[in-house]
């Protein structure tokens, strides 16, 4: 009988010599992505040809299995498992700005001691962090650091409030928190993996090496786009819980928590942008009306085109790329007003909030820029705001320049933690370069193994034939 998946604490090998119970094949996957990392973990290869499960191997909390064969539910509210859900997805947030933090840190700091080309008059050359191509690049992903690790403490404290919730048998805020962690999780991920590379790039040939830290730092973490669930399943989770907030809202419920702005509908699915200089995008409230009309116009019009389709299923595989997009916009707005409440705050240290303020301010822009065709296609902006978005970018870069290094090292990452000559605190690279170049084992030879067996022969050889 085929009820639903339950779990179980199966034995696989005989307590006896080790080897695999009767109709139990084991192996292992073969080798994965990266040179150590995950290799070093046992992801196996597990087949069972007619094995019979004793009862007693049944993990048996949510589910049993009476000893008369009867599959009978117990009597805790399954929604308890979206508390560890929570947690878990939190902490993965979390990680994601611990990881790319680091990659940044490596990266502005060689920036500001690789001096190359722009030199005049045999003057020295112009530092690489001075050039506007790596500051657009880069100062964006440092403003996502700092925007994930402000996304990640409030998620820590959304995971504290639900557990609270679930405690009293108040399971109203489940839907919303996970759609907020399964989200968040999707996009801070993805977006981490690429700023990594990304990071690699900005380094140029010596992003390349192992002992930059980048390559290694990337392989460890872009399995986090696919464990704990594929980010783009995620997101269609996202989009689900997003067209059923539109029809309640449709409906008169109002809405609470992170999709609040939808019961703002009225206003947000006909506004304009009072933008009119550059200037005006620095105010908060501008940047946060955009960000919610763009989310919510993309939210209705998936829904809209749904509500079109021969059934709900059909319209959902058939505009899935549109709802992507829609999950997206919703999980960004989330991430941008968490960053501006949190400049709400009192920040300690003369200057802080400034700088945070123009971290929030690239934070938003570069993804206004970035998604510029959904607020346009959706009218939230017109293309002249969005070229005096792209104006104020160039001006916030070059306001954040003095300070990127000091950015970075608020992280407060030793060298031992970020394992990188590139990213030294005393910035003394180019000799721990020389340095670590000299414990290759191929160096510990003058003369490279080979060379008297095959080299030289096949050389004296050429020398005689060239004399004749």
């Amino acid at each position: 009988m085929d009820i639903h998946i339950s779990g179980f604490i199966v034995q696989l090998r005989s307590l006896d010599d080790h080897s695999p119970l009767p109709g139990v094949t084991l192996g292992d996957i073969g080798g994965k992505f990266g040179s150590g990392a995950y290799n070093s973990m046992d992801n196996g290869v597990l087949r069972f040809d007619h094995v019979r499960i004793p009862r007693d191997q049944m993990l048996m909390r949510l589910s049993q299995v009476t000893r008369e064969g009867k599959y009978v539910h117990s009597d805790v509210p399954k929604q308890l498992l979206y508390g560890t859900m929570v947690y878990v997805r939190q902490t993965i947030v979390a990680d994601a700005s611990k990881a790319l933090s680091r990659a940044v840190c490596i990266a502005v700091r060689y920036s500001a001691i690789r001096k190359q080309f722009g030199s005049q008059d045999g003057g020295p050359e112009t530092q690489v962090l001075n050039y506007k191509t790596q500051q657009s690049r880069l100062f964006p992903l440092l403003a996502s650091a700092y925007a994930y690790r402000f996304v990640g403490q409030w998620l820590k404290w959304l995971y504290t409030d639900v557990n609270q919730k679930l405690e009293a048998k108040d399971y109203s805020t489940l839907p919303e928190a996970h759609a907020c962690t399964a989200g968040l999780k999707s996009v801070t991920t993805s977006a981490t993996a690429d700023a990594i590379e990304e990071c690699r790039k900005l380094c140029g040939g010596h992003g390349y090496l192992n002992s930059s830290g980048l390559p290694e730092l990337f392989a460890v973490y872009v399995p986090a786009c696919t464990y704990e669930g594929d980010n783009v399943v995620l997101l269609l989770q996202v989009a689900r819980f997003l067209m059923k907030t539109v029809s309640q809202v449709a409906a008169g419920k109002q809405p609470v928590g992170t999709i609040a702005y939808m019961g703002n509908i009225q206003h947000l699915m006909q506004c304009k942008s009072a933008v009119n200089t550059a200037e005006d995008w620095l105010n908060p409230a501008a940047i946060k009306e955009v960000f919610e009309a763009r989310a919510l116009r993309m939210a209705v019009n998936c829904a809209q085109n749904i509500s079109k389709a021969p059934s709900q299923e059909e319209g959902f595989s058939e505009l899935s790329p549109d709802l992507l997009e829609a999950a997206v916009a919703h999980v960004q707005l989330i991430i941008v007003t968490k960053f501006i409440e949190k400049l709400q705050e009192d920040i300690p240290g003369p200057g802080v909030k400034e700088q945070l303020q123009k971290l929030c301010s690239i934070y938003a822009l570069h993804l206004l820029h970035k998604h510029l065709g959904d607020f346009l296609s959706t009218g939230c902006v017109t293309a002249r705001q969005g070229a005096l978005a792209n104006e104020l970018l160039g001006k916030l870069y070059a306001q954040v320049r003095p300070n990127a290094v000091a950015l970075v090292d608020a992280f407060d990452y030793t060298d031992h933690y970020l394992g990188s000559v590139l990213g030294r605190y005393d910035g003394d690279v180019y000799p721990a370069l020389y340095e670590e170049a000299w414990k290759d084992p191929l160096n510990e030879t003058v003369v490279p193994d080979g060379y008297q067996e095959h080299l030289r022969p096949l050389l004296k050889q050429q020398l005689k034939l060239s004399r004749l």
